[in-house]
């Protein structure tokens, strides 16, 4: 369901050239499908930055709440945000502050946004929200953050911690109470605040009751999730018993598959991209552990990154076996119809 004020604040970064950066990246992808062969035209126009590995929850499916990253755990330096907001682009649109890890942990974290916001660019994040004192609400409404994503994996303290372990409820209502809170002091309607349900088995009973918390506390809206399991051929207890939330589907002989027909093809690959904090590139939110890599753009230019041979290479891939390509094995992106 679309936010009045979110939806006029979502339109007020409208700009001519990112529109027509849009239709170019559209039009190059039909194109791209049609020949099978990567044709660009145009730069993303949504990205995501990684603010810090570092995250203070252990989630089950998480690598970063596992601490099984091979690469390096630390937190963007604020001179390479600076660079790659210059960098990137004044086409660019969006930009989601979140990758791994709990963007409240970086100390200067909201000195990102901020310099994002003098771009004019709509800015979210994503957080469990143990950090967010009434101090730090006050901080986030001043930052200009336009979107808030507060996960909250169940209504009771039990189910909560069943997957956000060692996180504590209290504290996430209490950070939520906070922002809404410094929102309405400053008679603000940034950050858009959102409930986020990431739904598995042992809190999908508890859906009804985020809807009623979120409408009790005044959070602007709630979205359900379902959860990338990375062990679930045989099952997993993390598989949710309703289908409808679940990526999974159960076969006739007991074992699990991704319930949605992929192909050879992903929007993402042209629209967007994900950084890392130390700022390589990497072609999106499932290579979580930066394997294919692109490109670094302290050592070379966005533009020179994007366009490059290698991730040329790497597109056209995704259109000719995109099922043999390890992180595309278990995204649905694939079962989306643009044609």
């Amino acid at each position: 369901m679309l936010n009045k004020a979110d939806s006029i604040n979502l339109l007020k970064h409208v700009t001519i050239k990112r529109v027509l950066n849009l239709i170019l990246l559209y039009f190059s992808f039909i194109l791209s499908r049609i020949f099978r062969k990567s044709i660009l035209l145009g730069k993303p126009y949504t990205i995501s930055i990684e603010p810090t590995t570092a995250c203070n929850l252990g989630c089950p499916e998480c690598p970063s709440g596992l601490k099984q990253f091979s690469r390096p755990t630390g937190k963007l330096n604020v001179e390479v945000n600076r660079n790659l907001l210059r960098s990137v682009g004044k086409q660019l649109f969006y930009i989601n502050y979140y990758f791994q890890g709990e963007p409240f942990l970086h100390p200067e974290f909201l000195q990102l946004i901020q310099d994002a916001k003098k771009h004019k660019i709509y800015t979210a994040t994503s957080t469990n929200a143990h950090f967010i004192t009434p101090e730090i609400a006050e901080k986030i409404v001043a930052s200009g953050l336009d979107r808030l994503i507060i996960s909250i994996d169940g209504t009771t303290q039990e189910t909560y911690e069943s997957y956000r372990i060692s996180g504590t409820l209290s504290k996430v209502i209490e950070g939520t109470k906070a922002v809404l809170a410094a929102k309405k002091r400053a008679g603000s309607v940034t950050p858009h605040l959102i409930f986020q349900y990431l739904v598995v088995k042992p809190n999908e009973h508890e859906i009804p009751t985020v809807y009623s918390l979120a409408e009790e506390l005044g959070v602007d809206e709630v979205r359900l999730k379902s959860a990338q399991i990375y062990d679930y051929t045989h099952g997993n207890p993390l598989i949710p018993s309703q289908e409808k939330y679940a990526r999974y589907k159960q076969q006739k002989d007991g074992t699990y598959r991704l319930k949605y027909k992929t192909g050879n093809h992903c929007w993402r690959m042209w629209s967007s991209c994900v950084l890392t904090w130390d700022a390589k590139v990497v072609p999106c939110c499932f290579d979580k552990d930066a394997t294919y890599t692109l490109g670094s753009a302290i050592d070379q230019s966005f533009e020179s990154i994007w366009k490059s041979k290698k991730y040329q290479k790497f597109r056209s891939n995704v259109l000719t076996e995109r099922n043999q390509i390890d992180i595309c094995q278990n995204c649905s992106e694939g079962s989306k119809v643009w044609l």
